[in-house]
């Protein structure tokens, strides 16, 4: 097994036979998601497509979490700048999902505790998700007044019934990881602590496949879904469109006020 250890960029990134682990380290902030992991995790999904030794691609997150999402203060910072600086902070994360979906081997999610804000759609992101009974995910944006980036809105609407993806939208509340099986968005469920090595073995019995079949038939299902592309540039205006309205000025600092937002009318 090859291990390397990131502290700079929480990200570790270890490699057992055929299948590369990527974990997502930084307890602290249950596992969030800045600019330098998002380099990171990019070029080592760039690496794994040209890798012949890679069979297949297991993301999660360390300590019990998977991923909490962006950081907020970046945000509440970000307001106070100019909307090109923004638009780029965006395109980071949605360079790596870029590269996640034009990876060629299988990607597998490997979800415990909460996949929150961002957190969600990189793990509807993945081709394939197996999740702990106990997990739970969430789509925040709209609680401070902001979309989805990620690509989240497409994962939803090719996965759900219109109503169902406005629901998840809309509300931003919590939805645990049974309801989401049971809308064919989780693969497997397992007890709690013992996702990663599920979706290991999974990884494993696909790594011993035929990688390039595999690769195709990930190409075809991309291009039969309408691919991700377009929606992130999409996504990535919107986002920075609601984070320099009044309302995410509203909701992002009852955030950090710990109150409920008014959001103005008008």
């Amino acid at each position: 097994m090859t291990d390397t250890n990131d502290k700079k960029t929480g990200l570790d990134i270890a490699q057992d036979g055929r299948v590369l682990r990527l974990t997502i380290n930084d307890p602290a902030t249950r596992n969030s998601i800045g600019p330098a992991l998002m380099e990171a995790a990019r070029a080592a999904f760039d690496a794994a497509a040209a890798d012949p030794g890679v069979g297949a691609v297991v993301l999660t997150g360390a300590e019990g979490a998977f991923c909490s999402g962006g950081n907020l203060k970046w945000l509440k910072e970000a307001r106070g700048g100019d909307r090109e600086s923004v638009r780029a902070g965006v395109e980071s994360f949605h360079a790596m999902i870029r590269s996640l979906r034009a990876c060629p081997k299988p990607v597998i999610a490997a979800v415990e505790g909460p996949a929150g804000g961002a957190g969600f759609p990189l793990a509807l992101a993945c081709d394939l998700i197996v999740a702990a009974e106990d997990a739970v995910f969430t789509l925040s944006y709209i609680k401070v007044a902001l979309t989805s980036d990620g690509g989240g809105t497409a994962s939803l609407a090719r996965a759900l019934p219109p109503q169902l993806a406005a629901e998840i939208l809309f509300e931003g509340g919590r939805v645990g990881a049974p309801r989401l099986a049971q809308l064919g968005m989780i693969n497997r469920l397992t007890a709690p602590g013992g996702a990663l090595a599920e979706a290991t073995a999974w990884a494993e019995r696909l790594a011993a496949g035929p990688t390039a079949a595999l690769g195709r038939a990930k190409g075809l299902l991309e291009v039969a879904y309408g691919g991700l592309a377009d929606q992130l540039d999409r996504e990535r205006d919107a986002f920075v469109e609601s984070l320099f309205n009044d309302e995410a000025g509203e909701g992002v600092t009852a955030f950090f006020e710990k109150r409920a937002p008014v959001f103005p009318k008008g």
